[in-house]
């Protein structure tokens, strides 16, 4: 055997061996440094809206347990589509991350354009909240129960007006849903984001509002507004007096208002891990458990792979109460 070849083949070895156990240790590195920096939070609504009821909380447990800072960016407008817009675009190193909800899994059959697309430009997280729709009204103006609110409606084509967070939102569609179902006319009236409804919902400028649970639990602790349903066949344990849709004779009205957490697509998979870590890691703790539970909330335990066909199935499901409705924006 010639020794200068062995020599070679040895330093060769021994130079792969080097840039692997380097290799190793950058991405160990990788894997334990994040977050070496602030994490901005990209929410599509603007602020006192369902998305924050729980971004909020969500926020201060993560910066606390992982020393760095999670900020909230609000960025309303669209139905919740110009944020998410902004988040598709963002940098995929895991300093960008997005809270939609179900309204963006409605947008695709509602919007003629949008400039992103949810399963191809994201790599979906992990679920962070799920909440019944209830229907909520200003107390002033409607004072019976739901039954005589339903007569009034029919007797009353066009009279009354529901608020949402904007055209193509879950508030919207729950709407249109409930006409169809109980086969009467409400006035749809967008705002840009479930905040401003809300505070017009008090204010009595508009009359109802088709709500996720989680926005609308502290004002109907407040008497600021009065629920009438909450959607689904089964009363909410936040709020045990308020009766389900089925009981009322809508056992096929079931609207769910969900909270997801996103990534941009190309965020490398051991920064993935690291965020789901900390996701896992928030959801166990108690004031997330209390904060969730006064909302009427659960807090799913989804892997990513869950998550993305959950909401895959859920962009079909819309798309057929969409083409119901006849609904259709821009």
């Amino acid at each position: 055997m010639n020794p200068l070849k062995t020599n070679a083949s040895r330093r060769q070895w021994m130079a792969l061996t080097a840039a692997a156990c380097a290799a190793f240790s950058l991405g160990a590195q990788a894997q334990t440094t994040w977050p070496s920096k602030p994490v901005t939070l990209i929410v599509p609504f603007p602020a006192g809206g369902g998305t924050d009821a729980f971004a909020r909380p969500f926020s201060a447990q993560f910066s606390k347990q992982s020393g760095k800072t999670l900020v909230i960016d609000n960025r309303g407008g669209a139905g919740g589509n110009l944020g998410a817009g902004v988040a598709a675009k963002a940098a995929p190193d895991g300093y960008t991350l997005f809270m939609g909800a179900v309204h963006h899994s409605i947008a695709p059959s509602m919007y003629a354009k949008l400039d992103y697309d949810l399963e191809r430009d994201f790599v979906p997280l992990t679920m962070i909240a799920m909440v019944p729709q209830v229907l909520v009204v200003n107390p002033k103006k409607i004072t019976g129960d739901f039954k005589s609110f339903l007569a009034e409606v029919r007797k009353n084509p066009g009279k009354f007006n529901y608020g949402s967070a904007g055209g193509g939102t879950s508030h919207h569609m729950a709407g249109e849903l409930f006409k169809l179902q109980t086969n009467t006319f409400i006035t749809h009236i967008p705002y840009r984001g479930a905040g401003p409804a809300l505070q017009d919902l008090i204010g009595g400028n508009v009359d109802m509002m088709f709500d996720g649970l989680g926005s609308s639990a502290q004002h109907i602790k407040g008497g600021r507004v009065r629920a009438l349903m909450v959607s689904g066949n089964k009363r909410n344990p936040a709020f045990p007096d308020v009766p389900c849709a089925a009981e009322l004779g809508l056992p096929d009205y079931t609207v769910t208002t969900w909270y997801g957490l996103w990534a941009p697509k190309g965020t490398p998979a051991d920064v993935q891990a690291r965020i789901l870590e900390e996701v896992k890691k928030a959801s166990t703790g108690e004031e997330l458990k209390v904060a969730w539970a006064n909302n009427g909330a659960d807090f799913p335990s989804m892997s990513s792979a869950q998550f993305g066909s959950f909401v895959h199935n859920e962009i079909k499901r819309w798309a057929t109460v969409v083409k119901a409705s006849g609904a259709k924006l821009d």
